[in-house]
């Protein structure tokens, strides 16, 4: 299975919204177009990105509902094959496990 996710040798979510508008320096892109023949999961935010640009407009940050956030939490610890705290929220009595197929 891939690791589909970024990690610390990625370039951030910004430096990828530059490199679609050209506001970087010609060394810059090509770092990160050599990155990413590494890395499918930038290439495929930076396509995202050439597909839907982002606004410009500033947009305020707002508190994720504590329900909301427990279940995205719940579901980022699936990673580590962790089901204890979604079997809490969806109520399961028995714990889910993985199978290898």
């Amino acid at each position: 299975m891939i690791n589909f996710c970024k990690n610390a040798n990625c370039p951030s979510a910004q430096d990828l919204l530059r490199f679609q508008t050209t506001e970087i320096s010609q060394r810059e892109r090509r770092n990160i177009e050599s990155h990413f023949a590494e890395c499918e999961f930038c290439a495929a935010e930076a396509e995202f990105y050439k597909h839907y640009p982002q606004s410009e407009e500033k947009i305020e940050a707002v508190e994720i509902p504590k329900p909301l956030y427990e279940l995205a939490k719940a579901l980022l610890g699936n990673r580590r094959n962790d089901f204890s705290m979604l079997n809490r929220l969806l109520g399961e009595n028995e714990t889910l496990t993985l199978e290898k197929v």
